[in-house]
């Protein structure tokens, strides 16, 4: 027996990508702009990768309490600052190349609480 309430649904589609839960729109064209961010402790976590990308490192920032739009302007103004490339992926900014330091200092200047996370 189905219940009354409808909580299930599109969730990702390989046409148009993750969906937004509260209007079933895709992320892109969400209709109510509500926000994906993950919940957190409130601080902001930067590490370095390299395992699974064929020994290209990447500095990841994990934990900005940031809607979609915005993150994805941080995310701009951090390649741009550090001069590479990168992306954003389920809330986490990736920037091409061992940038720590910089963007440590970058996040910290804007009042965020800033960790290392990892070695």
């Amino acid at each position: 027996m189905k219940s009354k309430t409808n909580t299930g649904g599109l969730v990702y589609s390989t046409d148009s990508g993750r969906m937004c839960p509260a209007c079933r729109q895709p992320v892109a064209g969400c209709l109510c702009r509500a926000t994906l961010r993950p919940a957190g402790d409130g601080v902001v976590r930067v590490s370095r990768q390299s395992k699974g990308r064929g020994g290209k490192t990447v500095t990841l920032v994990k934990g900005v309490p940031l809607d979609g739009l915005a993150l994805a302007q941080l995310g701009k103004e951090l390649r741009s600052a550090c001069g590479s490339g990168g992306t954003i992926k389920d809330g986490v900014i990736e920037v091409q190349g061992d940038h720590l330091a910089q963007v440590m200092a970058l996040l910290s200047g804007r009042g965020w609480p800033v960790k290392q996370a990892g070695g």
